[in-house]
């Protein structure tokens, strides 16, 4: 039996910060899309009721692939029936979206989140430096860069690696 109840999405509003309207969400789909990749969940609503969640890939719990995909392009044209979808009673699941084929974020029903534990932030390096912290950075033994965050008695606190300087810092203490 389908539970067509609303839930009551107070949680949510208090750990991640009110929703953005499907039209905002396209005006400023980048910067969301971008803040879902460095590890920043929005909430996106349709008609006050219906709520979606973009996500990053890391919320996304199983296997990727079989999943629907959609393009980012494609996503943001959508976008109004895409939290329709999420917002059903029956959830079909996630929604990958990808740019240049590659997984970057995901779209999935607000209802999702609720429930599940508050995740913890991630240091960002710009924190971990007014800590008084000292990142390091250097190129790792297979290619690529890693970066190293330190306490003032030489303590690792948190570590990262990408392909460039800017990956690995966004990457510190996942």
């Amino acid at each position: 039996m389908i539970d067509m109840e609303r839930p009551s999405f107070d949680e949510l509003e208090a750990r991640y910060g009110p929703p953005v309207g499907v039209e905002d969400a396209r005006a400023r789909w980048g910067s969301l899309v971008r803040a879902a990749r460095d590890g920043t969940t929005t909430l996106i609503t349709r008609e006050r009721w219906e709520w979606a969640a973009l996500v990053p890939l890391s919320q996304v719990s199983g296997v990727l692939s079989g999943l629907p995909v959609l393009s980012l392009s494609t996503a943001r044209a959508k976008l109004g029936d895409l939290v329709r979808q999420a917002a059903q009673p029956y959830d079909e699941g996630p929604v990958l979206l990808t740019r240049h084929r590659s997984p970057v974020a995901a779209l999935i029903s607000a209802r999702r989140l609720l429930g599940r534990p508050a995740t913890r932030r991630r240091p960002a390096a710009e924190e971990l430096l007014a800590e008084g912290r000292t990142i390091t950075l250097a190129g790792g033994p297979l290619g690529g860069i890693t970066a190293i965050a330190r306490d003032r008695d030489g303590e690792v606190v948190a570590t990262g690696s990408g392909d460039t300087a800017a990956e690995a810092l966004r990457s510190l203490g996942e």
